[in-house]
């Protein structure tokens, strides 16, 4: 009964925090491309201080958008390959859900 309470929970309020186990060499390079979004986010932030031009503040949005959008879809692939393989094996289908809600997000 225990395991039913737990379940419920996690379903209604997300109390439990889920985690993904990651190799130290993907984190590593999962983290050297977030700081490098980071270093373009502030770069932008530097544009607008100097008083740059609006075209080129616009220029590295777009980069910086699309470096994040890449690293999204990374994530999102990750997700797809492990989390949601093995959820679909222990027979919980509610992650493909799970995974269609995720992927609008992204759009």
């Amino acid at each position: 009964m225990e395991g039913d309470n737990n379940t419920k929970c996690e379903q209604a309020c997300c109390c439990h925090q889920k985690t993904t186990p990651r190799q130290e060499s993907e984190l590593k390079q999962l983290k050297n491309r977030l700081n490098r979004i980071t270093g373009q986010l502030n770069g932008i932030g530097k544009m607008l201080e100097e008083n740059r031009y609006c075209g080129d503040i616009l220029m590295q949005v777009a980069a910086a958008e699309s470096a994040l959008q890449s690293f999204a879809y990374l994530i999102l692939q990750e997700h797809m390959e492990t989390c949601v393989v093995e959820e679909i094996r222990k027979g919980n289908l509610a992650v493909v859900k799970e995974a269609v809600e995720l992927m609008k997000k992204l759009k």
